[in-house]
């Protein structure tokens, strides 16, 4: 079986489910026809999601509340997709920013970025990927970001963590693609979620024009999944950008790079 057949089996397990990125993946598949698995650490939200998904399509979903910036959320999660259904699809979306540079930082607050950006992934893919290969079908993408290409944000390590994330998807999708299966890291520029305002991250002053839609980032993400990417950048500007970053000298990067971020203030909370 690949992803590309229909039927009505298919499971995919998705993390951040409730919210962004995550929640509009969940969408997308329930109305493809798979079973869902979801993962967010809010319990309350991650059942409203399954009784509506449910309610719409009909089709099975379960929930899991779980901190994957933890050890036993990782494991509940593990146990998960060795013990229950098969799972066919694996999307690695949970991930947060923080919106203090590193030189004001904690090491408190960088070990959880680093947990559920690169930690989590790691762990989650290799549990995934260890039964995929034995069937010799199945998929995992793991959401990255475009910020990954190149250090445009001085004092972020979330660009660090997605370079990262990046890197391991390419790595790791050479070496499962002999056994039929995939995986990708999808590569989105700045996206109307949840995020930055969770980050606490003032983006106001972003121009329009840069924002994609949630929706679009999955569907294009999914058709570069079944063409066989290892990495998917959605949207003609956002390849442009990533040119750039991969081919401009340093020096002009360097010049043009910059703290975007700021804090929203407590009456924006």
């Amino acid at each position: 079986m690949t992803l590309d057949q229909p039927t009505t089996e298919r499971r995919a397990l998705i993390t951040g489910a409730t919210a962004g990125i995550g929640a509009a993946f969940a969408r997308r598949l329930a109305v493809d026809g798979w079973h869902l698995v979801l993962v967010a650490r809010d319990a309350a939200r991650l059942a409203e999601s399954a009784t509506e998904l449910t309610g719409r399509h009909g089709h099975e979903v379960e929930t899991i509340s779980a901190d994957l910036s933890t050890d036993d959320g990782c494991a509940a999660v593990e146990r998960r997709i060795a013990d229950g259904s098969p799972i066919e699809l694996l999307v690695n979306n949970a991930g947060i920013s923080l919106n203090t540079p590193f030189l004001r930082s904690s090491a408190e607050a960088e070990a959880r970025l680093l947990q559920l950006n690169v930690h989590a992934v790691m762990r989650l893919t290799l549990a995934a990927l260890r039964l995929m290969t034995e069937r010799r079908h199945g998929a995992v993408i793991n959401v990255s970001s475009v910020a990954g290409f190149g250090a445009v944000m001085p004092g972020s390590t979330y660009s660090a963590s997605k370079a990262w994330v990046t890197n391991f998807s390419e790595s790791v999708g050479l070496s499962a693609r002999p056994f039929g299966v995939r995986v990708m890291a999808l590569c989105p520029g700045y996206t109307r979620t949840e995020f930055h305002g969770r980050a606490g991250i003032d983006m106001s002053k972003t121009p329009e024009w840069m924002w994609l839609r949630a929706e679009d980032v999955v569907d294009e993400g999914l058709r570069d999944l079944r063409k066989g990417k290892l990495v998917s950048v959605p949207a003609w500007k956002y390849k442009v950008a990533v040119a750039g970053l991969r081919h401009a000298p340093r020096r002009l990067l360097e010049a043009v790079s910059r703290d975007t971020r700021g804090r929203i203030g407590r009456d924006g909370r």
